[in-house]
């Protein structure tokens, strides 16, 4: 059992076509909450749409202590200079250490040595808009559904993203 001060191991391996189904599972199962409250949720189609714009070349898989965590596209714009950031998730038992943070700030380190700025669409009342602010992504546009936010490249160059270690869950409390 870990105590509340060790770390979890974490790493970004290049995602591969045999991932397709790994993070179109963890897509249906990460968006459903937000998807149903918007009125949105479609068994098939929240992993079609997944399976449609896969794109290995440009995913990295998460791995935790050796283990698919979670998936991250960062691939180039279609039309101008710049990133999409797309198909983040993490899974549930790994979410609210400083995981997404933490691997959020290395892609962000890569587009500012880049100098290109970084796009992304986070469906209205995610708790992940939250992580967005924190990291400079403001938003561009909004409709009913989705918010499409940018973050400029820095100037003052990468930040250090700290060890590649992310807090471990606390154990429960005696009596639970």
């Amino acid at each position: 059992m870990r105590t509340a001060g060790e770390t979890t191991n974490w790493a970004l391996r290049p995602g591969r076509t045999a991932d397709v189904e790994s993070v179109a599972e963890l897509r249906a199962e990460v968006m459903r909450d937000d998807l149903e409250r918007l009125g949105r949720y479609d068994e098939h189609r929240v992993r079609q749409r997944l399976r449609d714009g896969f794109s290995p070349a440009h995913t990295s898989v998460v791995e935790v202590d050796g283990a698919f965590a979670g998936s991250v596209t960062l691939r180039p714009y279609e039309d101008g200079e710049g990133l999409w950031l797309e198909h983040f998730y993490l899974a549930p038992g790994t979410q609210g250490r400083g995981l997404g943070t933490a691997v959020l700030r290395g892609l962000l380190d890569r587009a500012d040595a880049a100098g290109v700025p970084v796009r992304l669409v986070v469906l209205q009342g995610s708790a992940a808009r939250r992580l967005y602010e924190r990291e400079g992504f403001t938003a561009e546009s909004e409709d009913p559904v989705d918010v499409l936010m940018v973050r400029e490249a820095r100037a003052s160059g990468p930040r250090e993203a700290g060890p590649r270690a992310v807090r471990a869950p606390r154990p429960p409390a005696a009596g639970r």
